[in-house]
Parts: C-alpha cells; structure tokens; sequence
C-alpha cells in the first residue's frame, strides 16, 4: 500500500472537507498506524492538473502517485480489464528520478511526475507493444514512439500500456487477444473503442491521464461512453510516428483525461513538429491551458442537422439540455446546415495495404472477426470490385479536398454542437455475438459491413456515425460528459472547430464543464462489485507485468 506524507494532499483545490479527512490519515500514520487504502483512492480519483500542483508545491512525490495507482490497479483491473502490460517497476524508477529532480527545484513542465498510460498500439522501446492482436502478442519495439519521447522529456511517468480494439479496427473496445475492455459504469457493457482501456482506466481511476488515437471516433466514442474526456486534435497537431497505424491519413493521436483542463495541459506537452513523420504538420506553439480561459460570449453555434437524425431520446434529451445551457454562455446556435455535402466515405486503403504486407509475413493471425474482414479482402466473393491503387489515389484526392475546403464552411458559426455518439453503449455479450455473425461493421474510419442497427457503426445510426466525418476533416473535436440515462450509462457531447483551433473547441468545453458537474461523478465500482460471465469469447487474459 501506498504510504502519504503530512504535507500530501494540502493542495486539493479547495476541498476542505477532504484535506481534514487525510490530515486524520497522516496523524494516524506517524502513530505508527497504516494508512487506509481509501487514502489511495482518494488520490488517484483527483484530476492531473491537481495532483500536477501538488507535485509542484512539494506536497506530494511522483513515487506516491505511482504506487497509490499500482494499488488500485492490483485491485480494479481484473474487473475492468484496461491494461494490457503493467511496467510497474519502470514506473517506479522513472518516478524516482524525478522525485530526485522534483527535490532539488528542478521541474521538467506540468506533466512532471504525473503516471500517464498509452494505448497499446503505441510503442514503448523494450516493452511490448501487441495492438491486442495474437499477432503482435509477443513483438517488443526497440524505439519509443515519437510522442513517448515526449513525454518522458516532459517528465510524465509511463504506467503501463492500455487495452483496445484488435488494430484499433472496431468501435466497441471489445475484440481483443487480452479480452474485452469493460465499462466502470456497468462491467457488462463495451465501454466503446478503439481506445477502450485509456477511457476505462480514466473512469475507473487507475491512470491520471492517457493517450488515445482516433481514425473513425476511437478517442471521442469511448470516452462518451465512459464518462470521460477525450479530444482529437487537428491532423498532424501531434506525431503519428512509431504508432502501428489503423488507416494512417485518417489517424490522429490525441490526450484523454477526467476534465477538460487536464485534456489542455495535454496537449501543450504533446503538439509539435516531427520531421520524420510525413503526416506531421507545422504548427504555431499555443498554451492551450491559457487558450481555454478566453470568453466564449461571442462564440457562434452550429448545430448540423444530419448530426442528430438517428440519435437515441436520451442523449438526444441530454445533448439538448446541454445547448441551452450553452447557449446561454455564447452567442447561441446560428445555424443548423450540413458542414460538408461531399463528404468522402471511409478511409482511403492505408488499413488494407498495411495489412496486406502483415499477412503475406503472419497469414491471418487475427481474432476471428477481424479475421473475417481481411479473409474478405484477401480473397473477396466472386462478383466484389476489389480496389486498386488508382481508387486509393483518388480517395486519397478527394480527402485532401475536403481538408482544404471545410474551415471555409465555418462562415455563419465558429464550432458545432453535436451528440458524441448517435446510439448508447451495448453490452459486451450482445455485441460480441453480433461481431461473431459478422453484423458489426469495421472501426476507426477503415471501413464497415451493414448489419443490425446497434452494430452497423458506419450507417445512419451507427455508434460511430457522428465522429467519423471529423477525422476525414481533420479538424479538432473534443467529447465530454453532458448527462447519463436512466440506468446510469454515460452521454458525451461533442464540439469541434477549423484546423488549428484547439484553443476554443477548448474553451467551450471548459465553460460548459463550469457550468455542469457531469464531470465530477464517478462509477459505481467497489472492490466487491461482481464481474459479470462474458458468454462469448475467451476470458479476458491476466495483464502482464514488465
């Protein structure tokens, strides 16, 4: 267990009540007495951006934070199932040095000594990097990826590598070699995807902040349905190198946190030029924490009509209640047309190609549903088009022109409102056996095959059908909580702006967090809570230390 100093926790951002309850904890301890583990999770249940003023005040270590986390780690993740590898002891040494660092007044940025996980498709040189496939079970990166690099120079402690959908190739989080990832908010439902494990570990409190990427919605539907927060930024904003990719134009790598502010101090440690990563676009340096406090009196809404057709009454009710408080922040919703009425469908064949080369070295080593999708594509029905270069040229063309074109449409309103996902999460046995019969479609923008409603992703009123467009538009676009349904389930909103205007997508989502407390509640999950039998599939495998 975790042990606190008398100075941990004097810096809680105003709770009283909470900072009195600790001080009984340390008096305890100096009798002599253990503290309880309810003091560990009262500090891991804190945001980063408070717990990143308690290292810099000296009121806490980075070794505490690290192991108040493996505690409840050791405890929750065989309920949820977000990790993939544990690196406890790396962890650990990482928050050593910089406690060292921390003592001596030296501070590396906001993040420092902050554990932070990354999603399993990120490679870390020297732990494995599976992309929770059988494939990649085994497979160790000798590099870091461009954004590990970063982090690690800004001081962020890295805990462990998150669970997520086979290749990032799904919107439920739930076909993984590992198991599936299940939501805090009820262990029997998906918790959505790709980036499953990242917005689980969030909400089950067992990370401060995490990476996730998006091609189709993989950032943005998880953490609507995990009760989190989750934003995409802009293409190229931050490197994509040394990232196994989904659809490699489509894909973007963005922060995942429990509050909007943590999701800026993020992104200030994240954005910047990588010369190697032909994606990477040149940027102007911004501090997003500073951005995210700018007025949004002015701010003009747009509220795309298309975006809530198929929408479920009960996020429909949530999202709409959450435009009346925001239009009492802003200047309200002026316009209500299509963003865009030449949209390209899908991805352009990035997924296709770089698969094609992992099978002719692997053969079809892939979950069965996954399997499935590319058995279809390697050898496809008699009667199927099969694409060629010239149709990924030409996708490709026609992505890139909607890119030039969208901020232009941006003209009678500065961002748009809209509902995260269309649909509320399903449960886990429900999906699986849908995904088994080949009902679901693909995930991450990579494309998709028609089935039952719940489980046709890319369709009309598919889960992800609301935050695809915006990866093939490159423009940021951030979800948070606005309400939950009768059973308890989490609703997300979406907004999103032009290319390169993280710092009001932000500063909206600031305001209307302000205003709200969604963000504040936390899932009922105990260390009693039962794990519910998952009907299809293997049993999730046990997460494996470094």
């Amino acid at each position: 267990m975790s042990k606190l100093t008398r100075r941990g926790f004097a810096v809680l951002g105003g709770s009283a009540f909470m900072a009195q309850t600790l001080l009984h904890s340390w008096a305890t301890l100096a009798q002599g007495s253990n503290v309880d583990t309810a003091d560990d999770d009262k500090l891991a249940e804190l945001s980063l951006t408070e717990v990143s003023a308690m290292i810099h005040n000296h009121t806490i270590t980075s070794t505490q934070l690290t192991k108040a986390l493996l505690d409840r780690i050791n405890v929750y993740n065989p309920k949820v199932n977000c990790y993939i590898t544990v690196m406890g002891k790396d962890a650990l040494e990482q928050a050593a040095v910089l406690d060292a660092e921390q003592k001596a007044g030296k501070f590396r940025g906001p993040l420092h000594g902050i554990p932070i996980g990354l999603k399993d498709n990120i490679d870390t040189a020297g732990t494995r990097t599976t992309a929770a496939s059988p494939m990649f079970k085994d497979r160790v990166p000798t590099e870091d990826a461009d954004i590990v690099r970063r982090l690690k120079a800004a001081g962020a402690v890295i805990l462990g590598k998150l669970n997520l959908h086979e290749f990032a190739l799904g919107c439920t989080g739930d076909i993984s070699y590992f198991g599936p990832t299940r939501n805090p908010w009820s262990l029997d439902h998906v918790t959505g995807g790709s980036s499953a494990g990242s917005a689980a570990a969030l909400s089950a409190s067992l990370v401060f902040g995490a990476l996730g990427t998006d091609t189709g919605g993989s950032i943005r539907c998880p953490s609507a349905w995990c009760g989190t927060v989750g934003l995409k930024p802009t293409i190229g904003l931050v490197s994509i190198r040394g990232i196994v990719p989904c659809a490699a134009d489509l894909d973007h790598c963005g922060p995942m946190a429990r509050t909007v502010e943590d999701v800026a101090l993020m992104l200030g440690q994240m954005a910047g030029y990588d010369q190697l990563d032909i994606f990477s676009v040149p940027s102007t340096p911004e501090d997003y924490v500073k951005a995210m406090h700018q007025p949004v009196k002015s701010f003009r809404l747009g509220t795309p009509q298309s975006f809530y057709d198929h929408v479920e009454p009960e996020i429909d009710a949530a999202v709409k209640a959450a435009l009346e408080v925001l239009t009492g922040l802003t200047a309200g919703v002026t316009s209500n047309a299509p963003l865009w009425d030449g949209l390209p469908g899908g991805g352009t064949g990035d997924a296709d190609f770089y698969h094609h080369d992992l099978i002719e070295k692997y053969g079809l080593n892939y979950m069965p549903p996954t399997r499935a999708r590319f058995e279809r594509l390697e050898n496809p029905p008699a009667g199927t088009k099969v694409a060629t270069a010239a149709d990924a040229a030409r996708a490709h063309q026609m992505l890139e022109t909607t890119r030039r074109v969208i901020d232009s449409h941006f003209t009678n309103f500065d961002l748009v409102v809209v509902p995260t996902t269309r649909l509320l999460a399903p449960k886990i046995n429900d999906s699986l056996a849908n995904e088994s019969k080949g009902l679901t479609g693909g995930g991450g923008g990579a494309g998709g095959g028609a089935g039952a409603k719940v489980y046709d992703w890319f369709a009309s009123g598919g889960g992800c059908a609301n935050t695809n467009p915006f990866d093939s538009y490159g423009i940021p676009a951030i979800s948070l909580p606005c309400g939950f349904t009768q059973s308890g389930m989490p609703i997300g909103l979406m907004i999103a702006g032009p290319h390169f205007s993280e710092g009001k997508v932000l500063a909206l989502a600031y305001a209307y967090q302000q205003a709200t407390s969604w963000h504040t509640k936390r899932p009922p999950l105990t260390a009693q809570t039962i794990v519910p039998p998952i009907v299809e599939g293997k049993p999730p495998a046990e997460a494996k230390p470094e």
